[in-house]
């Protein structure tokens, strides 16, 4: 259908989310009704780090990796830049975005269940609009909603500099809402910064074209 795949993403969320809804009832799960060793995983150290930390790290170890020493990574890479292109080079388009959806499902997943470990407790509004703020943290990183731009080492820092924002502003006693709009500043300002280096980056490669 050539449907945009963030517009994809955002609508399937609202469908699954509401579907949750209506099978759980709405229902919480608290503590008390998970098992203690589910509850104390988190809790756990390895060589001075939590296990959180170290999941992380190998989860990010791992999609740069990929993204960096695999056709699979190089694949999604060009479809991003031009899937027409990508096609006439001889890669399954339709066969990479369910590659990636699947993965990006398993790595959600993986997320929530982390995070209901963490916090010892589960429902559906659990974790609600975080999906704008992974957004806004891909597109601080340098990463282009539109694809084919940025990377896995960008994505991290911009999800620890929105990190560092929503924890440092409170700490100085910055009023909620103006925490809001320092972070939506930022999320602009790199939107803005990123679309005038597509547009410098497409000039260079014009210029170049012509000369050749």
């Amino acid at each position: 259908l050539n449907i945009p795949s963030i517009v994809v993403t955002l609508g399937t969320l609202t469908i699954y989310r509401g579907a949750t809804f209506v099978i759980s009832g709405g229902a919480w799960v608290n503590a008390d009704q998970m098992s203690p060793d589910f509850i104390n995983f988190q809790r756990a150290a390895f060589l001075g780090l939590p296990v959180l930390s170290w999941i992380a790290l190998l989860v990010i170890a791992l999609f740069f990796l990929v993204m960096t020493r695999t056709q699979i990574g190089r694949s999604i890479h060009a479809i991003g830049v031009n899937p027409t292109a990508s096609v006439y080079a001889g890669i399954d388009v339709g066969r990479t975005k369910f590659i990636v959806f699947c993965i990006s499902g398993m790595i959600g997943g993986l997320a929530g269940y982390l995070w209901i470990s963490r916090y010892v407790i589960a429902s559906v509004e659990v974790a609600n609009g975080y999906e704008l703020n992974i957004i806004a943290a891909c597109v601080i990183g340098g990463i282009s909603i539109a694809g084919g731009i940025g990377s896995v080492g960008g994505a991290v820092l911009g999800a620890l500099f929105l990190g560092i924002i929503s924890n440092a502003l409170p700490v100085i006693n910055i009023s909620p809402f103006w925490q809001m709009a320092i972070s939506g500043s930022a999320i602009i300002l790199a939107v803005v910064l990123n679309a005038r280096g597509e547009r410098r980056q497409g000039r260079i490669i014009l210029r170049k074209a012509e000369a050749a």
